[in-house]
């Protein structure tokens, strides 16, 4: 077996050669250890590391693997794009500030080594090493050689089944994340050309994927289908939440309040729906109902249904109290938003963070509570968490204001001040430009 140490190693010693453009030959071959066992582990974190290094633009480097600081996405036109990028015009989404030169070249060593480890060390690929080099053809927006890359090895192996329901499903979903949603609607829809039934999975995958992008009537179909009398592949909670949460957030980008009252109008018809078909929603189920009726200032049906919630057995976490604390606090019910942070705490539900703290403090300074404000930060400090630095230059201004700049002590500046500069200097070693941020 091959350490993890020895695997990390080996995995930069290829990226080296990946990046000095050396061919990947029988010369290699004979400098490579020979007691390596090539796994589907060290083969995989190879193809996984080539995106990570050579695919991503300079603006993207050190951001959190996270899809909430995204745009909603819409669907992309490969030829458009390809068209800009030979007229040297501005591309944005995914492949926005690529270099293309560093994308052709890790394409094209992925696949040179994908057939090297085949060529010299007899290694056998399975569905996880073929998934991975999928996903480095989507990401290099090779929408057509990852086509026939998936007909070559359904039809290279009888006897083994190297492309599978898992893996087409993964690509499936990879192919939503970067907008090629039309492509991900057609490679759903062949999987029997690969011997692969889609599962409850694989249709919640591509239905996100529609809702994603507010391609409603395309995932509506799909769940039609999934809900017809004894078909294979029913749908279950998290189908119904999907489409909840898509409809939530539908409503909430819009400012047309007609479409912002028939967004939230199909969500509560969905959830309703799924009650009737003797579906359970779960916490996250109501959770997304309820930031839902919050954000779009529907209060007492969002009241209802954390009532109903309780009721179900459906035991609340801090996302649920945050949605009515964020509410009340905008609405300058601050008495009501301390009231359910309180309540979060005696009935042990979650333990309150910086998101819950935060809209507290702002609305106190706003109304002149200056001194309640104080006493949040102190607690919010109290407590392990560090405010962030618009909350706590607030904070003090509001004290300076009042003339109550004294009631914060010198410990207590030096404290949120370290804190503040430690996740600078996190952050700086990610994102260089957070160091002109910090010194000024």
């Amino acid at each position: 077996m091959t350490s993890s140490s020895t695997r990390s190693r080996l995995v930069n010693q290829l990226l080296t050669v990946i990046i000095q453009n050396r061919q990947f030959d029988a010369k290699l071959a004979a400098t490579t250890n020979p007691n390596i066992n090539w796994t589907q582990t060290l083969v995989s974190e190879i193809l996984k590391s080539i995106p990570r290094h050579l695919f991503q633009s300079p603006r993207s480097i050190g951001r959190q693997p996270t899809t909430r600081h995204r745009t909603p996405l819409k669907q992309r036109r490969l030829n458009e794009e390809s068209r800009k990028l030979q007229n040297d015009e501005l591309v944005l989404g995914p492949t926005a500030y690529r270099d293309p030169q560093r994308v052709s070249l890790g394409l094209n060593k992925a696949v040179d080594f994908f057939h090297w480890v085949v060529k010299f060390f007899n290694f056998e690929h399975d569905d996880v090493t073929c998934k991975e080099m999928g996903i480095v053809l989507i990401k290099a927006n090779e929408y057509k050689r990852l086509w026939e890359f998936l007909r070559q090895m359904a039809g290279k192996d009888e006897g083994k089944m190297v492309i599978t329901t898992e893996s087409v499903t993964c690509l499936i979903k990879v192919l939503g994340e970067q907008g090629l949603v039309n492509e991900a609607l057609f490679t759903f829809h062949r999987m029997k050309q690969f011997r692969c039934k889609p599962d409850v999975y694989t249709y919640n995958t591509i239905i996100y994927a529609l809702c994603k992008v507010g391609s409603y009537k395309k995932a509506r179909f799909l769940l039609d289908q999934m809900e017809l009398p004894a078909f294979w592949c029913p749908p279950d909670t998290y189908t119904y939440t999907i489409f909840i949460s898509s409809y939530c957030k539908y409503a909430m980008q819009t400012g047309w309040r007609k479409a912002i009252r028939r967004r939230m109008w199909e969500a509560n018809h969905m959830f309703r729906l799924m009650l009737f078909k003797g579906f359970v929603p779960d916490t996250v189920t109501y959770n997304c109902l309820i930031d839902g009726c919050c954000k779009t200032h529907r209060i007492k049906r969002a009241v209802e249904l954390f009532e109903d919630m309780k009721e179900r057995g459906c035991v609340p976490n801090r996302v649920t109290y945050d949605s009515f604390i964020r509410f009340y606090s905008v609405v300058n019910e601050i008495d009501k938003a301390i009231e359910m942070m309180r309540m979060m705490q005696e009935t042990k539900h979650g333990v309150p963070s910086t998101s819950s703290y935060t809209p507290i403090i702002h609305a106190l300074c706003e109304a002149g509570r200056v001194l309640e404000a104080r006493d949040f930060l102190v607690e919010l400090v109290e407590g392990g968490s560090i405010p962030r630095e618009f909350t706590y230059k607030l904070v003090c201004d509001s004290l300076d204001s009042a003339g109550q700049s004294s009631l914060l002590g010198y410990e207590f500046h030096k404290l949120v001040k370290n804190g503040i500069v430690n996740r600078y200097n996190h952050v700086k070693k990610f994102k260089p430009i957070m160091s002109t941020i910090l010194s000024s």
